[in-house]
């Protein structure tokens, strides 16, 4: 009988305010008919794209001289002028603003990064022209866009969210200012999660929101109100800490995450238990502690936590046999098709990996040293971040600051966890 090596020392972590909280909250927030305070939101470049751009479409934002509270004056109806929005790299904000400013009255332009041009848009357009919006772009179905606002209808919502669930979050938050009740079906869309988190933030800024059994909601018009909200660790983030403590037999705790969190991501954790973790997950907290190895010979649909399918992968070559993760077809269209990075990165370390349009088997293996292409996505860093932790083997990532799309101080925090990590020089 084998007996498991008791776990070291216990470890908290400092995990930065969720970013799909955060950037939800700030459009609510300037949908509003009030001033509305949001606390430890994150500060990262995508939020801060997304404050910029909210506050050029008639916000007024204040922050406090350490960042930790935003107070956004809402204007109470869609905005009204001409815009130029810069949205970066923010999926976010090309995805989320467009149906808000649709709302009002004006001409908004939105434009981003190239790297955000690339990312499709198409569906959003068309459900946005059926809704009565006029549209105006060079290269269909991308940025850069403009939008000529002048109210949206409202009605029966047909969108294709087979790529994505922000562009149903985006109009759904976008409901409450549209002349009719707005209706949709949410039992065909990837990611149900975020769009449940959406739904109660909507509650949360007064929003008239009613959800039938057969999975169609229905919301009607009445606009927002100003509300005092706490946005929560981002789970996403955390599951980087999460899965470094699975490998390495530590413990580790995120304060503020809980068995009340908005977020579907938390739900990560249930597949780390999964490969032999212990999951802890309280009123206040939850943990994860490694019991010395990691289970493989799993299947897992992460289809609804698709943001943490890498991080998974990245620790499965460690496990004592294959891992196989599906449903995550939509991750191809994210800031990098993410099914085809991770596993041109887990090969590049010496590692099998069976790949398929929505999913991908990670053998067990012996990773060796190589260097990591980052595609310019934060999440592919920090995934084979803990990878190279964990295996204790030298990984170069040929662009580690890209994490400051998510988490600026991700590779200090790793560092201050697990010494083990070294945070990378900045060129």
């Amino acid at each position: 009988m084998t007996t498991r090596p008791p776990a070291l020392r216990p470890l908290t972590a400092r995990i930065p305010g969720s970013k799909s909280i955060t950037t939800r909250a700030l459009l609510l927030a300037a949908a509003a008919d009030g001033t509305s305070k949001l606390w430890a939101p994150l500060v990262s470049h995508d939020t801060l794209a997304f404050r910029t751009a909210v506050a050029g479409l008639g916000a007024r934002i204040e922050s406090s001289d350490d960042d930790q509270c935003w107070n956004v004056t809402g204007t109470g109806r869609g905005p009204v002028g001409t815009a130029q929005v810069w949205c970066a790299d923010a999926g976010t904000a090309a995805r989320f603003l467009p149906p808000y400013s649709a709302t009002g009255e004006g001409a908004f332009t939105f434009d981003g990064s190239g790297q955000l041009r690339a990312r499709p848009l198409g569906p959003l357009m068309e459900t946005l022209t059926a809704l009565g919006a006029h549209l105006e772009t060079p290269v269909q179905g991308r940025l850069p866009l403009t939008v000529h606002a002048g109210g949206l209808e409202g009605g029966e919502l047909r969108v294709d969210s087979s790529m994505s669930s922000q562009f149903l979050s985006g109009l759904l938050m976008a409901a409450p200012l549209m002349r009719r009740p707005v209706r949709a079906d949410l039992r065909q869309a990837v990611s149900r999660p975020y769009l449940d988190m959406t739904l109660a933030l909507m509650l949360r800024f007064g929003a008239d929101v009613e959800e039938h059994g057969d999975g169609v909601i229905e919301v009607r018009p009445g606009g927002y109100r100003p509300t005092a909200l706490v946005v929560e660790p981002d789970a996403s983030t955390a599951s980087y800490v999460f899965a470094a403590a699975a490998a390495t037999g530590h413990r580790v705790t995120v304060p503020g995450l809980c068995e009340r969190s908005l977020q579907g991501d938390l739900g990560f954790v249930e597949a780390l238990g999964e490969m032999g973790a212990q999951v802890e997950i309280t009123d206040r907290v939850v943990s994860v502690t490694g019991t010395g190895g990691l289970r493989g010979g799993l299947d897992l649909d992460m289809g609804d936590i698709s943001d943490t399918f890498m991080t998974l992968a990245a620790i499965a070559p460690l496990a004592d046999g294959p891992v196989t993760i599906r449903g995550v077809r939509h991750a191809r269209f994210k800031e990098s098709d993410r099914i085809a990075a991770t596993a041109q990165n887990l090969r590049a370390c010496g590692i099998r990996v069976d790949e398929t349009e929505d999913s991908v088997t990670v053998h067990p293996g012996t990773p060796r040293p190589a260097r990591i292409a980052c595609h310019r996505d934060h999440r592919i860093a920090m995934a084979f971040s803990v990878l190279g932790l964990a295996a204790r083997v030298p990984l170069t990532l040929d662009d580690p600051y890209c994490v400051t799309k998510t988490f600026p101080g991700f590779h200090e925090e790793l560092a201050r966890l697990f010494p083990d990590h070294t945070v990378p020089e900045r060129s």
